[in-house]
């Protein structure tokens, strides 16, 4: 029996969930069974309503965003190096699955075949959007698409095949896409977030089997160019553009806008429903996010040019570096004359809140405290100018990019923040050498949209920036040796005091032995409190101790846990090379 334990409890952990989340006003629980239940749309909407929060992404999932282009302290494992296999956990759950083949396996008790079929279909989308995160982290896993019983022969499942499993999550999509409601729901499901979900999938799965060596990767990359047009041609969303700051703006809402945004997770403190990003981007305590150097020499110049074109850009201090620049570094991270939302007083980014000293912004409120777990900032899940990315990369990759392409997608984007568009036959005609590097950037990018793919993936960072896709986008584009790169900030000339946000003042004081007198609001020892690669001058470095390896024939994938296998009588086998 001992192979059957962690499923049984995976079943009797859905019975309990189903006891628990019914209308107890119907039936006495101790009768309640599907017999009674689903029988019409308050019961399913019941029922269905705990899929949100146990399976799409919560707000810590997505502003946490923890790969080579936001450094966070301490490094997550997978970045780091210092994975191992884990004995449980570690994302293989299959608890919120079962809830939803439950749902699908006793929908027929409504009569009502319209309503059996939107439920099915928001089941169905749940379904996929599961599955995605797991493809993502393990590759190939079993397909379950019925209700397990603690005796069924299925328990001893093996893994589907990869094919199977992106194959199953389309199959799924598309039935959502059908019979979802098209009204805009900016916190329900609906089937432009079917639509988004194929897009984002299939983008995926299409650049990772062109970078990893799969076959078919030009069938799913086909699949992303359909999903993203007919979203874009059909659902009516744009891009938000009001005010002086709207990229800002967008993020910095308790209630977020559906002219842009797809699907959004609600936070409200009145439901005691929150997040943790204004604590968590504003104190010394968890984890001091701060954009890497490498990203924010990638934005452009306002003009339009590559900053990294610049004579002695590697050796420009902060004020300096961040004028005349792209306008969304401005509204990612504090820049000289930052004022927070609702306030006229400059504040200068804050080295004790930052590894890099690159403080970020993005999601951060008006001048109230930032207290832990207070946040109530609605998170995006999906959103239109992610899908203009999508469009535009799998088109690209498929040699099929126009300059109409990038024009009603990458430069709207730009268009947005008053940037110069991209000219698709400029960027092939001059690869951005700095994208283009070992040591910054993506060395197997080749062929005749070698530019304008390395620019898409620019425009990716620096739109997405801590939206939660950077680290599976690095995963798709087998680019893992960029987590082996030196991890560095802001760079100082040497000891002294700097005034970071040109306001007249001095914000820091970088000082060696004894601390010197200073009108600084920050004293930072060097080799002590903060480190540069020159001694008392250079590049902040971060996790300099720390031996990051990242082994390209394993750690693109996340290990089975062993007391999964070992469950299992060795039918699950574990991914290539973890030992």
């Amino acid at each position: 029996m001992k192979n059957k334990i962690s499923y049984i409890m995976l079943y009797l952990g859905g019975c309990l969930f189903f006891l628990a989340s019914c209308d107890l006003n119907k039936t006495p629980l101790a009768t309640l069974s599907p017999d009674t239940y689903f029988s019409n749309e308050k019961e399913l909407e019941l029922y269905s309503n705990k899929f949100y929060p146990d399976i799409l992404l919560t707000g810590p999932n997505i502003y946490s965003d923890n790969a080579d282009a936001i450094i966070i302290s301490p490094l997550n494992d997978a970045v780091s190096g210092q994975r191992m296999i884990p004995a449980t956990g570690s994302g293989w759950s299959w608890d919120a699955l079962r809830r939803v083949n439950y749902l699908l396996q006793n929908s027929h008790q409504t009569d009502d075949v319209t309503v059996r079929n939107q439920y099915n279909a928001l089941a169905k989308f749940f379904r996929a959007y599961f599955y995605f995160e797991k493809l993502k982290r393990f590759g190939e896993v079993p397909w379950f698409n019925t209700v397990i019983e603690s005796t069924d022969e299925l328990l001893f499942k093996p893994r589907d095949s990869r094919s199977l499993i992106i194959d199953s999550i389309v199959r799924d999509l598309d039935y959502a896409i059908e019979h979802l409601p098209a009204n805009k729901q900016v916190y329900r499901v609906n089937k432009w977030a079917a639509l988004a979900l194929k897009s984002r999938a299939t983008l995926f799965e299409g650049t990772f089997r062109k970078y990893h060596s799969v076959a078919d990767a030009d069938n799913y990359l086909r699949l992303c160019v359909e999903a993203s047009e007919r979203l874009m041609d059909e659902g009516g969303y744009t891009l938000y553009r009001t005010g002086s700051t709207p990229y800002r703006d967008l993020f910095a809402t308790t209630n977020i806008t559906s002219q842009e945004v797809i699907l959004a997770r609600d936070y409200q403190e009145s439901l005691n429903l929150l997040h943790n990003v204004q604590n968590y981007t504003n104190s010394s305590t968890t984890g001091r996010p701060g954009l890497s150097k490498t990203m924010v020499n990638s934005y452009l110049t306002s003009s339009g040019g590559r900053f990294t074109d610049l004579p002695n850009y590697q050796l420009k201090e902060f004020v300096e570096e961040t004028q005349n620049r792209d306008p969304r570094l401005a509204q990612t991270i504090r820049t000289p004359g930052y004022t927070r939302i609702n306030s006229t007083v400059r504040v200068a980014p804050n080295l004790s809140y930052s590894t890099t000293g690159y403080h970020l912004i993005k999601y951060t409120m008006g001048t109230a405290a930032d207290p832990f777990d207070k946040s109530e900032t609605d998170i995006p899940v999906f959103r239109i100018a992610e899908i203009y990315l999508n469009l535009a990369e799998a088109k690209a990759e498929l040699d099929e990019l126009t300059q109409a392409d990038l024009d009603k997608s990458i430069n709207l984007l730009r268009a947005r923040v008053n940037m110069p568009g991209l000219n698709m036959l400029n960027a092939n005609a001059n690869p951005d050498p700095y994208l283009g590097s070992a040591e910054t950037g993506y060395t197997n990018v080749s062929g005749t949209n070698k530019g304008v793919i390395l620019e898409i993936r620019r425009e990716r960072a620096v739109e997405l920036a801590m939206e939660g896709h950077r680290y599976y986008d690095v995963m798709r584009w087998k680019a893992g040796k960029l987590f082996e790169k030196p991890m560095l900030g802001m760079y100082f000339a040497g000891l002294g005091n700097y005034d970071l946000d040109n306001n007249g003042s001095i914000d820091l004081c970088l000082y060696q032995g004894t601390r010197p007198s200073s009108p600084a609001s920050l004293f930072l020892e060097v080799g002590t409190d903060i480190e540069l690669t020159e001694g008392n001058k250079g590049n902040i470095i971060v996790h300099r101790n720390i031996n990051r390896v990242f082994d390209e024939n394993k750690d693109y994938l996340y290990p089975i846990p062993s007391e999964e296998i070992n469950l299992s009588n060795d039918i699950l086998v574990q991914n290539p090379n973890w030992k």
